[in-house]
């Protein structure tokens, strides 16, 4: 069996973050604060977070935040969750997670003095009388009245709450239990999970429960190795983890496991080590969808998907941990650094991530445990949750 390369692997990460004009950094521009959270945690579980400046990090990390007070992927981009969480993560890492407003609203919209006040809740209500707005002036014909709307509204996290306790990841709607997990997070590591109606987030997540055990994106959908994690690691952040059947799911999660020693994320699919470790959540669907379009072989993200959703249910002795270790550090540049989905293909620092955070959960020596759940290293959650 090899061994981590530890410096190779930082080499690797400094050089992804000094990269802006090349095709692949262009094309991942809309990802690059979720690659800021993969390259800076990755430094942080092997000890070497110094290696990167932390005022310019926090700097450029500050500019992709809106006015709305959520995160874009990068300066001028769009707020989404998916951001959002990368932000504060990356702040939690250089312990200034105070640097931001945490309660900051969008904005309260006066459109012209009102003689009547319609409160307005809905998201798609409020895009609606925006354009209507710029449309017709400042009357709302269409409520077939003269009231003058006053905006007053948010896109803070617990305002993407729905009525079913599921949330949505932007203005536009979307809803998938990713979202749930990467909202509960969010909160959780702000301190503000009472913002949201907790009982209701744990509903909607138990509704996307499968007979296999497993949960998918929302009810009814396939079971899948990154949605179980979202699912279960939201649970147990939120002490609800009485409601998994740990033994089903733990046969479903232990048989991803193939003769490589890899990870899979669904039934019939070859391994990858992001499977070893899941996370982001924090994915943006184009790079899910790259993963899965690619799926003839196993690959090392889902080292991360499985093996923490195993550890959260005390089921990680089923899995053969050392075959596990071996399939990831084959799947280093043994030359430049970083870590690719299967032994021999492109490294990225995504793979780079999710193998490096797989080894720590398998308790790979000199490298600093990472929680399962919260997906940063143990001490860091320490310092933010408990004070210490």
């Amino acid at each position: 069996m090899g061994e981590l390369l530890v410096g190779k692997h930082v080499k690797y990460i400094i050089t992804v973050e000094k990269r802006k004009d090349d095709f692949e950094s262009v094309v991942m521009e809309h990802l690059r604060l979720n690659g800021a959270y993969w390259g800076l945690t990755t430094l942080d579980i092997m000890g070497k977070l110094s290696a990167v400046e932390q005022d310019e990090v926090i700097s450029w990390v500050m500019q992709c935040q809106h006015e709305s007070g959520g995160f874009g992927g990068n300066i001028g981009h769009d707020p989404h969750v998916l951001y959002t969480l990368s932000a504060i993560q990356v702040l939690a890492l250089f312990d200034k997670i105070h640097v931001f407003d945490i309660d900051k609203r969008v904005c309260n919209v006066n459109l012209t003095k009102p003689k009547h006040v319609v409160k307005l809740t809905s998201r798609v209500l409020i895009t609606t009388v925006i354009f209507s707005t710029l449309a017709i002036g400042s009357t709302i014909k269409k409520f077939g009245c003269d009231e003058v709307v006053d905006l007053t509204f948010q896109l803070d996290i617990a305002g993407l709450q729905n009525e079913d306790g599921s949330f949505s990841g932007d203005i536009w709607g979307e809803v998938d239990t990713r979202f749930s997990y990467i909202a509960i997070l969010s909160l959780a590591l702000l301190h503000r999970l009472d913002k949201v109606d907790v009982g209701k987030a744990v509903k909607y997540i138990l509704s996307c429960k499968n007979v296999d055990g497993g949960f998918g994106c929302t009810p009814g959908a396939e079971s899948h190795a990154g949605q179980i994690f979202c699912c279960v690691a939201a649970l147990a952040i939120t002490g609800s983890l009485h409601h998994v059947d740990k033994d089903l799911l733990g046969w479903w999660l232990c048989e991803r496991q193939v003769k490589s020693g890899g990870l899979n994320g669904r039934p019939e699919k070859l391994p990858d080590v992001c499977y070893s470790c899941y996370i982001e959540f924090f994915i943006d669907r184009s790079v899910l969808s790259f993963t899965e379009g690619h799926v003839v072989a196993s690959q090392v993200c889902y080292s991360w998907w499985v093996l923490s959703s195993l550890i959260m249910i005390d089921r990680v002795h089923w899995i053969d941990k050392g075959k596990l270790v071996k399939f990831i550090l084959d799947c280093q540049d043994k030359e430049n650094g970083g870590i690719s989905d299967r032994p021999d293909d492109a490294v990225d620092v995504f793979h780079t991530y999710f193998g490096v955070a797989g080894l720590s959960l398998l308790e790979y020596p000199g490298i600093k445990p990472i929680d399962p759940a919260y997906a940063l290293p143990v001490d860091v959650v320490n310092r933010v949750m408990l004070g210490r």
